[in-house]
């Protein structure tokens, strides 16, 4: 696993010469059209000359750079059910390797913006659709879209991929990755736990490694606010809540700069926003304080015995309205009926119920001995402030994934965690939220600020990251910078430095982190 085979890489750009022997019919795109072993169909193999750039969607709907390297674009299924696409750099833009691009959310749709981004880099990449198509709205009625979602879609479009890889190319990638938030930070865990050989390295950002219970605390709040409007909280309020909290908060990192750096080391009495008496602006209703109260704290069942560990301080819940994939998970996979009544939801019962419909979803299983034992490489990176995928489960599972495997630094070896601090979900957020995460700006080539990166060189020459510089880049310039440190370290100001720049930051191990965990609280 360790080192760099020769030949196969330029050192400064990470691009893989090809071989000067490479058979004719390997470029031959069109010949890859037709079936496949292992049920796998490709419906269109067509070569995309890039000359001026070129994008999968219209250039309306564009919202990543376009694809500035000519390929092969392979659009296929698996099953008949499992759409994928692959698309397959000319071999003299190829770097030798292969990157998986999850999909997030109820999936239905190719990642396209990861795929342009590291095409441009030399990448081989694919998405899969995970079994379903977007426009099917009750796909999760269907049992065998549950499981494609669940863990098989993802393994499948793998074993495509590398197959197909091997007969444009004339060889096998000399390095599979998979990069993913999200969704996709789920897909990538799975990889991990239930399918050890299928890359080498993974990135999983904000993985939700319990979503059944993220979705009942999610279900279960929105409801308690529809049954009591006069105490819904809209978006005002959750920003009076979040600015309230930083400004108490703010200097723990040793910097007021409106970030949060570590939440576990934040106190904040919300009771300092209630209404003076006959006052409703700027401040929360008797009503609202309750409600608010009641979603940071820990979401108790039934018996009132706690289900989760609430909030952080200053963090607030997804904006908007629920996401659709809650509602589906019980009318639709659960029950199996439309006309479903969300009233009677019941937060022991119906976590059960998806424990038993789909057992696959959750992401938390512990035992990852055959990946560590095949060399494989993780790095898991979560937003502090993160309203959809709250940080707290995903540090938890660490915890526990270092309890199972040796502690943390045995664990190290293998899988690190990475928080930001002030980034919401994914990407956004007053903090620093692009270091080459799923979804953002990348930086070729360069592992101290971009997370693939760093993994590459982790995976080919053993190098395995402590920090990775993350940027806030706005109107096309990085306004500042922080590293990001490995845990259970965070970073503080140095005191005296430019505060924009990342080297006035140190990481150091941090109190708070290593006592927390599931075991102590």
């Amino acid at each position: 696993m360790r080192g760099f085979k020769a030949g196969t890489i330029l050192a400064a750009a990470g691009l893989a010469l090809a071989s000067a022997a490479e058979p004719a019919a390997a470029q031959d795109c069109s010949r890859l059209e037709g079936r496949h072993p292992g049920s796998v169909t490709v419906v269109r193999a067509s070569e995309v000359q890039a000359a001026g750039g070129w994008t999968p969607v219209p250039a309306a709907e564009q919202r990543w750079p376009s694809v500035q390297v000519s390929l092969c674009r392979v659009e296929g299924v698996i099953e008949e059910n499992i759409g994928f696409e692959l698309w397959l750099p000319l071999p003299a833009r190829w770097n030798g390797r292969l990157l998986a691009a999850g999909v997030g959310g109820p999936a239905g749709f190719f990642n396209y913006g990861d795929m342009s981004r590291r095409a441009n880099e030399g990448f081989a990449t694919v998405s899969t659709d995970s079994g379903h198509k977007a426009s099917n709205d009750r796909w999760m009625a269907d049992p065998q879209a549950r499981v494609d979602y669940e863990h098989r879609a993802t393994h499948l479009t793998t074993v495509a991929a590398r197959e197909l890889v091997r007969r444009f190319y004339g060889r096998e990638a000399t390095r599979r990755y998979f990069l993913g938030c999200s969704g996709g930070g789920r897909q990538g865990l799975k990889e991990m736990q239930n399918y050890p050989d299928d890359y080498h390295g993974i990135v999983s950002g904000a993985p939700g490694p319990n979503m059944p219970l993220n979705s009942i605390r999610m279900m279960w709040f929105s409801l308690l606010q529809k049954w009591q409007p006069q105490a819904a909280l809209n978006d005002s309020d959750w920003a009076l809540y979040e600015s309230a909290a930083t400004r108490a908060c703010d200097m723990t990192d040793g910097l007021s700069d409106g970030i949060i750096g570590n939440p576990l080391a934040c106190s904040f009495d919300t009771t300092t926003l209630l209404c003076p008496e006959e006052e409703t602006r700027g401040c929360l209703t008797p009503q609202k304080l309750a409600m608010l109260q009641a979603i940071i704290a820990p979401m108790p069942d039934e018996k009132g015995r706690p289900m989760d560990d609430g909030l952080f301080p200053g963090v607030r819940t997804r904006p908007g309205p629920p996401s659709p994939l809650l509602r589906a998970m019980w009318a639709d996979a659960v029950y199996d009926d439309p006309e479903w009544d969300e009233d009677r939801f019941q937060r022991t019962r119906d976590l059960e119920a998806v424990y038993r419909t789909m057992p696959e979803l959750r992401a938390d299983r512990t035992d990852i001995a055959p990946f560590i034992a095949a060399g494989g490489k993780a790095i898991i990176y979560q937003g502090w402030q993160d309203p959809s995928v709250v940080a707290g489960p995903t540090i938890d599972y660490y915890q526990a994934l270092a309890a199972a495997n040796g502690g943390v630094e045995a664990l190290a070896e293998a899988v690190r965690l990475f928080l930001a601090p002030g980034m919401l979900h994914c990407r956004g957020g007053p903090g620093a939220d692009q270091f080459g995460g799923s979804g953002q700006e990348t930086a070729s080539g360069d592992p101290s600020r971009d997370i693939l990166w760093a993994l590459i060189a982790w995976v080919e020459q053993g190098r395995p990251p402590d920090t990775i510089v993350a940027r806030k880049i706005e109107d096309g310039r990085t306004r500042f910078a922080r590293p990001l440190c490995r845990f259970p370290q965070s970073a503080r100001y140095d005191g005296s430095g430019d505060p924009s720049e990342a080297g006035s930051f140190r990481c150091a191990p941090d109190p708070q982190l290593t006592r927390y965990g599931a075991a102590e609280r």
